[in-house]
């Protein structure tokens, strides 16, 4: 059995964990409502514009001219996929669930005899995937030190795969990423960038409405397509944030209830060895005496 004072040492070693876990919890509760509400606030934009896309990828669908962007070049065989993790940990299995599900993407894809490659968004997942798909990463993104997410880093990333995608580099570029749904459930969520919308949505063409665009579609596309990915990315961004500290917020609360049930255990454990010692030093001089 221990010592005495290597129970009291380990006691407040406990003790001292409890009170910085339960201080993370408090700090990931007070971020979580910030960060919950932007991202509440964001989808009614991106699914409109998803939406729109959508109903225009239906109308161009056979027209030669229409943006690559849109419709794709018609080509499947090198896959873009844009893993969103946190760039911090102590959050359960948030970022391990994004880093098993592109697992099991590249393996399906690979398996199927296409090209794989990775951009990783936050450090995290980075530090994951890496380890097995090192040569798969094209590019690297986090955001360690920064306070508050803009839409301009979304527009940097999103700037990043236009480019890639103009060089030929890929064909088909897929968002991965955890969606907030409750404090207790986020979502492994996976979103087409490019093409805009996935080829089954040219199936509904005729109930698809239709689109006067002016001066002319192809000015306006220009500009709206590259916006549509920033704004996909944004979203995704902001989900990915109120879902960690959802996630950091719940971890924190069971490793404060684990650390209080282990003080519990340890107290138990020292009591009984101290009276073990007071029960062992009255027998001592018990006996003592008897023998004088």
């Amino acid at each position: 059995m221990p010592s005495l004072k290597a129970l009291r040492t380990q006691i407040n070693s406990v003790k001292s964990t409890q009170k910085i876990t339960k201080a993370m919890k408090m700090v990931a509760a007070a971020k979580l409502r910030r960060a919950q509400a932007q991202a509440e606030a964001s989808r009614p934009y991106a699914s409109r514009m998803a939406e729109m896309l959508e109903a225009l990828a239906a109308s161009e669908g056979d027209n030669p001219n229409a943006p690559k962007l849109l419709i794709g070049n018609g080509a499947e065989k090198t896959h873009l996929l844009v893993a969103v993790t946190a760039d911090r940990g102590l959050a359960g299995a948030f970022n391990s669930n994004v880093s098993r599900y592109v697992r099991g993407q590249i393996a399906q894809l690979e398996a199927q005899g296409k090209t794989v490659k990775l951009l990783t968004v936050g450090r995290k997942g980075n530090d994951s995937l890496r380890r097995d798909f090192a040569g798969h990463i094209v590019g690297t993104k986090n955001f360690v030190g920064k306070r508050t997410l803009e839409f301009t880093d979304a527009e940097a990333i999103a700037n990043d795969i236009v480019a890639l995608f103009r060089e030929g580099k890929f064909d088909v570029c897929t968002l991965i990423f955890n969606r907030f749904q409750s404090v207790m459930t986020q979502t492994v969520t996976k979103t087409p960038l490019i093409p805009a919308v996935s080829p089954t949505a040219n199936d509904n063409k005729s109930d698809a409405p239709p689109y006067e665009i002016e001066p002319d579609d192809g000015s306006l596309l220009e500009h709206l397509l590259p916006r549509n990915i920033a704004v996909q990315i944004y979203t995704a961004l902001l989900e990915n944030a109120a879902g960690f500290f959802a996630s950091q917020m719940t971890a924190m609360d069971n490793a404060t209830r684990n650390a209080g049930d282990m003080i519990k255990q340890l107290s138990l454990n020292y009591n009984r060895a101290r009276q073990a010692n007071i029960t062992k030093e009255l027998i001592e001089i018990i006996s003592g005496a008897e023998a004088v």
